[in-house]
């Protein structure tokens, strides 16, 4: 499984946990290349949730609203009821009830939600009418100030909105959302809270510190806490931590992982399986799954541990992307990928 994959999959599982707590029962994942992957990852948590995740799978790319077309059979059912739209590659909390409300009060065809930014000329804006939220235009990379919204991947739209899109690579957002909002029947609500596009390493490190800076105010019982915690940390019940480790801030633990004794960790994410061996240092780091860092071995600097990664002991890491099933003998100085 490639790098970006082991991201997009655990912020899948919390979407997935968000949607099912608003109520829905079915997900379909958009996917263009080994679907039975992503399941296999999911479908514990399909067990667990008691919901149905399903594939879409594309033979070729078809672009941001192709996808829908394609599984248009999977998203339309006898109740007529909208469907939400998520982009894999985004965090926030997710408050899919208020945008639920917000999409029956305003009684359009499509609700977006939209999250300001310091500077918007480096996006595609939404010129909107505040008071309604009804949707005016897109304006690409504005030279001059049009406002300071943007389209943050999060949508809610009827069945209505699949007979506008041909089942070709075809974008969302600008070929079928501005013939909506030319109808008036486009809506876009402001996101409350934070928000992150997450599509890279480095972003996803960020955008765990927010997303557990949201756990501490919403539900701080979910957050781990002890002695030999520091700050946000979130830990799964089957992960073991020995004994005089140091654990924190913003750091995931995921399932089965083993923290021996003597480890720090710090403003990382340690995913499902992976061990990390005493007395080991890992800082601003991923490291995938089932990935093993040795004893005394330091991490840090955006290092990227694909799947099944093996760190030798005492290996120092310094900014190396590691693709899956290696086997790391000797140390990475500076920043480099290795194949």
């Amino acid at each position: 499984m490639k790098i970006l994959d082991l991201i997009f999959s655990n912020l899948r599982r919390v979407q997935i946990e968000a949607l099912k707590a608003v109520g829905v029962t079915e997900v379909v994942l958009a996917i263009n290349y080994q679907p039975e992957v992503m399941l296999n990852f999911l479908k514990e948590y399909e067990t667990k949730l008691g919901i149905t995740i399903t594939c879409s799978q594309e033979t070729e790319p078809l672009g941001t609203a192709g996808p829908l077309a394609l599984a248009r059979d999977k998203l339309i059912d006898e109740s007529g009821e909208p469907f939400f739209v998520l982009n894999s590659d985004v965090i926030s909390e997710y408050p899919f009830k208020e945008i639920i409300e917000f999409h029956k009060g305003h009684g359009g065809e499509a609700s977006i939600m939209v999250t300001k930014v310091d500077e918007p000329s480096k996006y595609g804006v939404v010129v909107m009418e505040e008071s309604t939220g009804s949707v005016e235009r897109f304006v690409e990379k504005p030279k001059l100030f049009v406002g300071n919204k943007i389209n943050a991947g999060i949508y809610l739209l009827n069945p209505s909105v699949l007979d506008r899109i041909e089942l070709r690579p075809t974008s969302i957002e600008k070929e079928v959302f501005p013939k909506i909002a030319a109808e008036k029947k486009l809506f876009a609500m402001v996101l409350p809270g934070f928000w992150m596009d997450v599509g890279q390493p480095r972003d996803y490190i960020s955008g765990l510190r927010l997303y557990l800076d949201s756990i501490k105010k919403r539900s701080p019982e979910r957050l781990t806490t002890g002695p030999n915690i520091v700050g946000n940390v979130l830990v799964h019940e089957s992960a073991k931590i020995g004994e005089g480790c140091l654990i924190g801030p913003d750091v995931a633990i995921g399932p089965g992982c083993i923290i021996e004794s003597g480890v720090r960790l710090s403003r990382c994410t340690v995913m499902r399986g992976a061990r990390v061996k005493k007395h080991s240092c890992i800082s601003s780091s991923i490291i995938g799954w089932h990935s093993t860092v040795g004893q005394w071995a330091r991490v840090e600097n955006m290092t990227i541990l694909g799947e099944d990664v093996h760190v030798g002991d005492e290996i120092y890491s310094n900014g190396g992307v590691v693709l899956p099933h290696k086997e790391i003998k000797s140390s990475i100085l500076k920043p480099e990928i290795v194949m």
